[in-house]
């Protein structure tokens, strides 16, 4: 079937549904077809918004930090940006559709699919056989693609990029499946293991992406052949390029422009005002370092904020059957980005550009 008989959805409405609301709604997909589709629907839904938190957790701390307008991917004058954080939005937005409805599936939600038992009495190795109830990622696959590679309706060189990095992102919920067993034998002696194949918490797949993300791969096009849009020539630059590219590699076209000042036109809100981490415990080395990187290299200054936090402590059990807690003041230091007095010095490291972030 077609999949224009599908489905339609309207790139300006799905996205823009992220720029005000907490998660996608059933009404910002424009639908025809079946209606055993509007089933998926809400968890499409569930699953754009779920990857949308984990690239707000995944770059909390860096000068691009996933902002409410991240999936908003054109411009005024609708070219669309396909720049290296773009290539993680899609990544990641693709992988969490694939999840939640794998995950979904595997629940029992719907009634066109159940567990992948496809492998189930073939040996898997040496004292295991496959068996149980894997999770059945090829028709979170299967949908998730109807939904998520039905916004990009044209042949050029960024709507191939957006779709490549899409399928990075399903390459990822596959890649990161964990294999999980249970024992057999007498007396619990383990002869014989059963496994089954089930999906990885949704944060290792954000960091796997993440990773992605630090060795994307920028395009070298030829910018004459891109300007000639969808013709035979275009398109063929793209293929030649593409030939080279990993199915599991992010691909970008465009150097990202400079995260550390603000640019209402494109959606970038600056560094300025942002919190960043001096002190506190377990801080990873990239948490340590966000204020040099937030504040110092983008020419503004650290300001420290003491801030009162009300908190219970204290807490006592009465029989039967109340806690009962103080309320406890605790003066908690924070650090913020702020304008220098003075225009910044000279010496200030280059700010972003390209990677830099």
């Amino acid at each position: 079937m077609k999949r224009s008989t599908l489905l339609i959805l309207s790139i300006t409405g799905v996205y823009s549904a992220i720029l005000h609301t907490a998660a996608w709604s059933v009404n910002n997909f424009l639908m025809t077809g079946p209606k055993a589709y509007l089933t998926y629907s809400s968890s499409v839904a569930a699953g754009a918004h779920s990857g949308m938190e984990e690239c707000k957790f995944q770059f909390g701390w860096e000068r691009w930090n996933c902002p409410e307008s991240a999936l908003q991917l054109s411009t005024h004058n609708r070219l669309r940006s396909a720049t290296r954080e773009t290539s993680f939005v899609h990544a990641i937005s693709s992988a969490g559709v694939m999840y939640t409805l794998t995950r979904n599936c595997s629940l029992g939600d719907f009634e066109s699919c159940g567990c992948d038992d496809s492998r189930n009495g073939r040996v898997g190795g040496r004292g295991w056989v496959w068996g149980g109830c894997s999770d059945n990622v090829e028709f979170g696959e299967k949908v998730s693609k109807l939904f998520v590679d039905a916004l990009e309706t044209g042949h050029d060189t960024r709507a191939l990029i957006n779709l490549h990095n899409n399928e990075v992102g399903r390459l990822a919920v596959k890649d990161t499946m964990k294999r999980a067993c249970k024992c057999h034998g007498v007396s619990g002696s383990c002869s014989i293991q059963t496994c089954w194949l089930q999906l990885a918490e949704f944060r290792e797949i954000g960091n796997y992406l993440k990773l992605k993300y630090d060795q994307a791969h920028k395009l070298e096009m030829d910018k004459r052949r891109m300007r000639a849009g969808n013709s035979a020539d275009s398109r063929g630059a793209t293929a030649e390029t593409f030939h080279h590219i990993h199915a599991t590699e992010l691909v970008f076209l465009e150097d990202s422009p400079d995260y550390c000042t603000r640019n209402a036109s494109l959606g970038h809100h600056g560094t300025e005002g942002r919190e960043c981490l001096q002190t506190g415990k377990n801080l990873s080395q990239w948490e340590k370092r966000s204020c040099r990187r937030l504040c110092t290299e983008c020419g503004l200054r650290v300001e420290e904020r003491r801030t009162e936090v009300v908190s219970s402590c204290n807490c006592k059990f009465h029989w039967c059957c109340t806690v009962r807690c103080e309320q406890c003041r605790t003066l908690v230091a924070k650090h913020f980005c702020t304008r220098r007095d003075s225009a910044a010095p000279n010496h200030i490291r280059q700010r972003n550009r390209g990677h830099r972030r």
